[in-house]
């Protein structure tokens, strides 16, 4: 008596109906056309965004300019910065900090200039520190023509490692021996490729001195915390605090007095 022949498994298992599905050159232009177009609206919808928020700035600005110490909580509240200014001389530095400002590029405002201003202190000269993230535009956009608002095709294909340099600023100390930056260096990667991170941070300050910014802090500080500073200033952004471990300052040889930079405490009000 013979029996039927055992499928193999898997065999009345249907097909992906959704596997090798096709797509024509004249369909994909059309998708490409439309995703480009979408970037062409969000580029101007930010664009706009800036516009409408550089006067709601300045109102904050004002307020923040009389209030002790906004600018270095603030930043300190912000674990990237808080891991970068971890030597206490760095936080002590920081603290003569009273305004901080973004200068967007007019043609490209994805590109700025980031200004800490400075009450006279103990460390440098400097009444302002600037880092500048400037604008290399590409040969094409010398001949383009911008549409209805502004936008060209080189616009569109922006790349922040292509298109933007750094610049570095130089301070001048006062104690060019102490300078924080020779303190604490940034110290590169031993038989490290030009590409790999530095092995040691340093000081904060080496932000404004060294050209190069491995670490993004432009970027933290200029698209993070100068437009959500009020929300760090009072603590309220969550999820960025690091660990005490971590926050535990390795600048054991410094004497100077610690400074408060943390979450301010509101007043009590005064009973009736």
């Amino acid at each position: 008596m013979s029996g039927k022949k055992r499928a193999s498994p898997g065999t009345d298992v249907e097909k992906n109906p959704l596997a090798n599905v096709e797509l024509n050159n004249e369909d994909a232009k059309k998708l490409q056309d439309i995703q480009r177009d979408v970037q062409r609206v969000e580029l101007v919808i930010e664009r706009l965004a800036m516009d409408k928020l550089t006067p709601v700035y300045e109102k904050r600005r004002a307020v923040a300019k009389s209030i002790e110490k906004f600018w270095p909580v603030a930043l300190m509240n912000n674990s990237m910065i808080s891991f970068h200014a971890q030597h206490t001389i760095d936080q002590l530095a920081l603290s003569y900090l009273e305004d901080l400002w973004i200068v967007r590029d007019p043609k490209e405002p994805r590109c700025y200039t980031i200004e800490f201003f400075f009450k006279a202190n103990p460390y440098f000269t400097d009444s302002v520190l600037k880092k500048e993230y400037k604008y290399v535009p590409p040969p094409a956009a010398s001949d383009e023509n911008p549409d209805a608002d502004g936008i060209t095709d080189s616009m569109l294909e922006f790349s922040w490692a292509r298109d933007v340099q750094p610049s570095a600023t130089p301070i001048h100390w006062k104690d060019p021996e102490n300078a924080l930056t020779k303190l604490h260096p940034r110290v590169a990667e031993v038989d490290g490729d030009d590409d790999d991170m530095p092995a040691e941070a340093g000081s904060f300050f080496n932000f404004f001195e060294v050209a190069d910014d491995p670490f993004e802090i432009g970027a933290q500080i200029a698209n993070e915390i100068f437009s959500e500073a009020t929300d760090y200033f009072m603590g309220n952004i969550a999820g960025d605090e690091l660990d005490s471990e971590e926050e535990d300052s390795e600048d054991d040889d410094d004497d100077a007095e610690e400074i408060d930079l943390e979450k301010p405490r509101a007043k009590k009000q005064k009973k009736e």
